[in-house]
């Protein structure tokens, strides 16, 4: 097979496997029980989960554009927020999930003047942030569930003694996680492999302000996953499934790493799958996980058209100080956004 049709045929099998994930989980279900569930949805609770995850989204690409302003340039909030709502509509429509979009946010960097190495790790961070933030408030929220005590039959196992040991063990692995950038902050960018090409940057920015830098991703990445697990809550009421909050949040963990797996589209067949095992622990019949994920999906379907809006033209500037890999200082221009 020659180079040019490999991409093709990788994204034709994603496609492949993303639909017969999802066929395979509406043949188990059955089309009408599904159809009802969504019949049956509440549209005030629809929008508000819209209006969440657009919130998300926003916040989500206020996280990358500071990413990039620490990695040395600079671009306005309004190209950010487009440029990452394009990102997404392209993560909702192309097969591969994630993949599709963030390369094309990592090349829409570098076409406006950011160094690609340095494109590209502002969009790697920015999802191991997102996907930290998650972990750690899965992490929490299960750990002070467990503390005071679950409802009864949530975890049948557990019981006396042994829930807030759980609880407390969880809590300690989780600040654990917490702290553990913030400890790659102050050690790693003094470490050789940090004085190449765009860690330099990094490395530059971590020493100045590491507390900073790592109180600013924790906060928007907590404040966006708040947001979506909210967006997932708004899906769950709309579906009159009366889910308890400190059960939806640590659930939402595996369904949202299973949407952003590089094996479908947009995320679809995977994040049903998901929702069917995890939700299922939680007593959601089969049909009612699927329809919940379903209408969660229809989310970035509807914020696409925003992807629509022209990306404005702005000029990325380098931020005062940073060094290229050369071991040059760029011009300061910082802070003029």
């Amino acid at each position: 097979m020659s180079l040019a049709r490999r991409p093709l045929a990788r994204r034709l099998l994603r496609l492949a496997v993303s639909l017969a994930i999802l066929a395979a989980l509406l043949a188990w279900v059955g089309w009408r029980p599904l159809l009802d569930a969504l019949s049956q949805a509440a549209p005030g609770w629809v929008a508000v989960g819209v209006v969440l995850a657009l919130l998300a989204n926003s916040v989500c690409a206020w996280r990358w554009r500071a990413l990039a302003r620490h990695l040395g340039h600079e671009v306005t909030p309004h190209w950010a927020w487009v440029a990452y709502l394009r990102g997404q509509a392209l993560n909702a429509v192309l097969p591969g999930a994630t993949v599709g979009g963030d390369v094309w946010r990592a090349w829409a960097l570098h076409r406006e003047g950011m160094p690609l190495a340095r494109a590209s790790a502002s969009v790697v961070l920015d999802r191991l942030s997102g996907l930290w933030a998650l972990v750690l408030l899965g992490g929490a929220v299960s750990a002070a569930a467990l503390v005071v005590g679950l409802p009864p039959g949530a975890w049948p196992g557990l019981r006396g003694l042994a829930m807030p040991a759980a609880g407390g063990l969880l809590g300690l692995a989780t600040l654990a996680l917490a702290l553990a950038p913030l400890v790659l902050l102050r050690v790693g960018a003094r470490l050789p492999w940090a004085q190449r090409s765009w860690w330099r940057a990094w490395g530059e920015s971590a020493q100045r302000d590491a507390v900073g830098l790592w109180a600013q991703q924790l906060g928007l990445s907590l404040m966006a996953q708040l947001a979506t697990v909210a967006a997932l809550m708004a899906a769950a009421r709309a579906l009159d499934l009366p889910l308890a909050w400190w059960w939806l949040v640590p659930a939402a963990a595996p369904i949202f790493i299973a949407a952003a797996l590089p094996v479908g589209l947009g995320g679809w067949g995977t994040r049903e799958a998901a929702a069917v095992a995890v939700l299922g622990l939680l007593g959601v019949p089969a049909a009612q996980a699927v329809a919940v994920s379903v209408l969660f999906g229809l989310y970035p379907l509807l914020q696409a058209p925003l992807g629509l809006l022209p990306l404005p033209r702005t000029e990325v500037l380098p931020v005062a100080g940073v060094h290229d890999a050369d071991g040059t200082t760029q011009p300061g221009a910082g802070g003029r956004y």
